[in-house]
């Protein structure tokens, strides 16, 4: 259940001015700083004034709460797969979403890569680094991170094009986007997905390409 604000689309002009603000004091261009919108678990009264107002880009935690959702109101809507990706469900990840934020070991790059030559399609891929190496989250652990990105490209055949991070709730999040802007930089890789509704703004002073908001948009989900 979630506890929608008195206006979504005022929320939503809110966080899209904070990012232009953000991105300014870093000296850099709003433009190169994309909002994805996270819409998982909201209800459709929220999402709709958002989608309304000009929003466009969206994050879903789960293939088949995606596909229920955004099915017959797809449009011109750019969808992000942020949440972990069971490799059993990597065939429908591939036919539906346009970015998958979370290839974080070989068994999914082997299983996306089958699917891409299958199905044609290619879907822009991230590789998620588990910045502060928690057992209870996904991505890959700094250290091989490298090994990583590099089996995707030479053994997979995969081109991520960027990397997303979530840090320990615990910790000030400065560090965490530092690490993987490096880790990114040393890739050759130039897409960093960084930062949530209580740090987006400091992502955005370390290099992030995306931010993923929720609540800030769309109200707490309790």
């Amino acid at each position: 259940m979630a506890t929608l604000p008195l206006d979504p689309a005022e929320a939503y002009a809110a966080v899209v001015a904070r990012i232009a603000r953000a991105a300014q004091a870093a000296g850099r261009s709003p433009g190169d700083v994309t909002l994805v919108a996270v819409s998982k678990t909201q209800p459709w009264e929220a999402v709709a004034p958002v989608l309304a107002a000009g929003q466009r880009v969206f994050g879903e935690n789960r293939v088949q709460e995606a596909q229920s959702r955004w099915a017959d109101d797809r449009g011109d809507i750019t969808l992000h797969l942020i949440g972990p990706l069971q490799s059993n469900k990597a065939a429908d990840a591939v036919a539906f979403f346009d970015v998958i934020e979370t290839l974080d070991r070989e068994k999914l790059a082997r299983v996306l890569a089958e699917e891409v030559q299958k199905q044609g399609r290619r879907p822009r891929l991230y590789v998620q680094v588990n910045t502060g190496e928690e057992p209870q989250k996904a991505g890959v652990v700094p250290g091989e991170a490298d090994a990583f990105i590099a089996a995707c490209r030479t053994t997979y055949g995969l081109a991520p094009e960027g990397l997303m991070c979530i840090p320990p709730a615990e910790e000030p999040a400065g560090p965490h986007f530092a690490l993987l802007a490096k880790i990114a930089a040393r890739n050759g890789l130039a897409k960093l997905s960084m930062g949530m509704s209580g740090d987006f703004e400091t992502a955005i002073a370390f290099g992030a390409t995306s931010v993923r908001v929720g609540s800030a948009v769309f109200g707490a989900r309790t």
